[in-house]
């Protein structure tokens, strides 16, 4: 039987390497997934990867095991990206380092692509809503919105994807 998330994460932060490790493969695919999906490309993504796994065992001083672990790791994943994102340099983001549409016949743009193509502020509200399942209030207090704003934002992603991922 494996060992509860909340049971590693207080062992990790004890400093339990092991426990670590442990938690890091079994949520380093989800993290990296979401800071992939929020910054548009793989060498950020993995970037963030390490920065929430570098700093977790400071940040699981702060872990109250109120909830679900995943969803409190997701919630560091999603700051950290959307830090990396407000840090980085203009010139970062046209480094041709964006997912490309999917070859498949031209028929049908692949969700990265369509994703990538969102503005920021869109993009972000659509992944942590559609993909991640974070509700409005949640997605509000992350990035300093109100919940009206963000199913704004989210409205907007949904009506500017449609015509990309419908493509035939």
């Amino acid at each position: 039987m494996p060992v509860p998330d909340a049971a590693l994460a207080a062992s990790a932060a004890r400093g339990d390497r092991d426990a670590l490790a442990a938690l890091y493969q079994r949520h380093a695919s989800a993290v990296y997934s979401l800071a992939r999906r929020l910054l548009g490309n793989p060498s950020d993504a993995e970037d963030v990867l390490q920065d929430v796994f570098l700093g977790l065992t400071h940040a699981l001083q702060r872990y109250a095991e109120q909830g679900n672990f995943s969803a409190w790791l997701l919630r560091i994943t999603a700051r950290t990206a959307l830090a990396r994102a407000r840090n980085r340099r203009p010139a970062d983001a046209l480094s041709g380092d964006h997912p490309q549409a999917a070859a498949d016949h031209g028929a049908r743009m692949d969700l990265d692509a369509a994703l990538a193509s969102l503005p920021e502020s869109l993009r972000t509200v659509f992944v942590l809503r559609a993909i991640e399942g974070f509700s409005h209030d949640e997605i509000a207090t992350l990035l300093h919105i109100s919940p009206a704003n963000a199913m704004q934002r989210y409205s907007r992603a949904c009506k500017q994807l449609r015509p990309l991922l419908d493509r035939t």
